[in-house]
């Protein structure tokens, strides 16, 4: 019963791990020296989303166990935390003046949109199995 529990947290880790093995092999092959000016590599940036899910994604699991029909509000506001959070860090990159800013910029973009899929996605799926 525990594994089915934490099936949603297995889920949002293994689409993250392979977004980003796809994500990193992309860069790595056909923009390698696009990224050497970027404020963060990477990795720092899909370990922040990564981190950012898991405990939204702990959290959620948390809810539905208490109470399901909270589930929804939780997922809304920790997102707006996130996405607050994401600011934050996206600062440095949006004051930047290097020749690939806007591919920076881009990339940080898709890994919030990835993960912010991921989690919706893994947030419905919890929700219509009441």
């Amino acid at each position: 019963m525990s594994s089915l529990r934490f099936r949603p947290l297995f889920e949002a880790m293994t689409l993250a791990v392979v977004a980003f093995a796809i994500h990193f092999v992309a860069l790595r092959y056909f923009w390698s020296t696009w990224t050497d000016y970027w404020q963060y590599s990477i990795v720092t940036i899909y370990g922040f989303f990564f981190v950012c899910s898991v405990i939204i994604v702990l959290w959620l699991i948390r809810m539905k166990q208490r109470n399901i029909d909270s589930v929804g509000n939780t997922f809304m506001l920790f997102t707006c935390v996130k996405a607050a959070a994401a600011y934050v860090m996206l600062h440095p990159i949006l004051q930047a003046h290097h020749p690939h800013v806007k591919f920076e910029k881009a990339n940080f973009f898709a890994v919030f949109a990835i993960f912010l899929a991921i989690e919706t996605i893994v947030s419905i799926r919890m929700l219509q199995k009441r």
